[in-house]
């Protein structure tokens, strides 16, 4: 399962793009902690969201293989 990475999450894991075995993951609860069990860095973020086929997604929603992934870290501005 490849996720796309933003921001800080990109900056943390090294990667634009990280790839993710998905024979354990049904939902976003699963794929969180396979990302932070695979880059502990990304623990330094207090929370990141995760969207799902460009949607925000609840830890409880389902995902797939061939869904687009993506780590939202943080953002702040002015």
């Amino acid at each position: 399962m490849d996720v796309l990475c933003f921001g800080i999450a990109r900056d943390l894991t090294g990667h634009r793009s990280v790839s993710i075995d998905s024979d354990d993951i049904h939902t976003v609860a699963d794929l969180r902690k396979a990302l932070d069990t695979s880059f502990p860095e990304l623990g330094r973020l207090s929370v990141y969201m995760i969207a799902v086929n460009e949607s925000y997604a609840l830890d409880s929603d389902q995902v797939k293989e061939g869904d687009e992934i993506a780590i939202i870290p943080p953002v702040s501005g002015g």
